[in-house]
């Protein structure tokens, strides 16, 4: 491909706007209209809490089910979505920076009070519309920050799915792309198994809804993390047993992990008496969890997440580091923000002993329930 067809590529069409936007509708209608789990936010400054409704799952699954009907019936292509990757992605990209700078303007002319939606307006242009003014902003009664984010997710098993139907179309299925497209399934699937506990995270709570958060969920999330996928509908790689049992070796150990250490700082912020590992948890000043998985390191779900993408870019085999780009991008990432949790959390436990306690005669760190993602 030579560099104006490329150009070309990127250029949205009617069919990659048609596309966006009726994921968008039928994420907004379905979100509101099925059945689903109501769970209350966190506490809010001035003591008002928000309910999210838990129906991702079922929305995912009733989408998968239309498309596969769709595609049976040919009225829609299976691979619609890998056949215009540029064209989706520019696409998603013009309609977060348009999205952001509609939510920066009704941000700046809302005279709401509530800790929800009052304006945080630093005088800096910018930098409010990077990183947003309100904290919940809503359309038509849907909660943005919740819908972006999980547009987001269901965004990157579509996209891995159509890359999927890509690789049988053009008869190049492979042992790694199906081992790569197993392990997306089951994180996805989790994902929104335990979509509640997205409710009690730091993007939730507190990060207000601008640039970052909405380029973030909808593009960032879905057309990087698919890069394994698209890395091999082009470059064959063929694996040993033993590098398919490590690799499963990799992915089990940080799933268990990853979401054992989750569910874990979920439920104590639910029920701080709540049993771990069979025993009542060991917290200090009454705040800080030091039980578990939070016994044992400070940022297990770290090290989880890390060992799950490493999994997800390990059947691209060594050849390449363009597949490794997910894992080395969430270390860099997870690096800053273990240095930020401990600047806040130093500050915001300060009472509880943060600095005095942080490390035992022995040397070891202990670790506590930050208010990490």
């Amino acid at each position: 491909m030579d560099f104006t067809s490329l150009l070309n590529s990127f250029i949205p069409s009617s069919i990659s706007v048609g596309l966006l936007l009726g994921f968008f509708s039928y994420l907004g209608i379905a979100g509101s209209i099925l059945p689903g789990k109501l769970v209350p936010g966190a506490n809010l400054p001035d003591g008002t809490r928000l309910h999210y409704r838990c129906n991702g799952l079922l929305s995912l699954l009733l989408l998968i089910g239309l498309l596969a009907i769709g595609a049976w019936m040919d009225y829609i292509s299976p691979t619609a979505i890998s056949d215009r990757g540029f064209e989706l992605l520019s696409t998603t990209f013009i309609f977060s920076v348009v999205a952001t700078l509609l939510l920066y303007v009704a941000g700046c002319k809302s005279s709401d009070r509530s800790a929800s939606l009052k304006p945080h307006i630093s005088g800096n242009i910018i930098e409010d519309w990077w990183l947003g003014i309100q904290l919940n902003p809503s359309f038509m009664g849907v909660d943005l920050k919740f819908f972006f984010v999980r547009a987001g997710m269901m965004g990157w098993l579509l996209i891995n799915l159509s890359v999927l139907a890509k690789s049988f179309q053009d008869a190049n299925l492979s042992q790694s792309m199906i081992l790569y497209q197993l392990f997306c399934v089951i994180y996805i699937m989790d994902y929104f198994f335990y979509e509640e506990y997205m409710t009690s995270t730091w993007d939730i709570i507190a990060e207000r809804l601008g640039f970052m958060l909405v380029f973030g969920d909808l593009v960032w999330i879905p057309f990087t993390f698919s890069i394994q996928g698209w890395w091999l509908l082009s470059n064959k790689v063929e694996l040993t047993t033993a590098a398919v049992i490590a690799n499963c070796c990799v992915f089990v150990i940080g799933y268990l992990v990853f979401r054992g250490a989750n569910k874990q700082k979920h439920d104590f912020k639910k029920n701080p008496k709540a049993l771990i590992w069979g025993s009542t948890p060991k917290v200090i000043g009454g705040k800080l969890l030091v039980s578990g998985y939070w016994g044992i390191a400070r940022h297990c779900n770290y090290l989880g997440d890390l060992l799950l993408a490493l999994s997800f870019s390990l059947p691209c085999g060594m050849s390449s580091p363009v597949p490794y780009f997910y894992p080395i991008y969430l270390l860099i990432l997870l690096i800053w923000r273990e240095r930020r949790d401990e600047a806040r959390c130093a500050e915001k436990y300060k009472e509880c002993g943060w600095n005095t306690a942080r490390l035992s005669p022995g040397g070891f760190s202990p670790s506590f329930t930050s208010d990490d993602r």
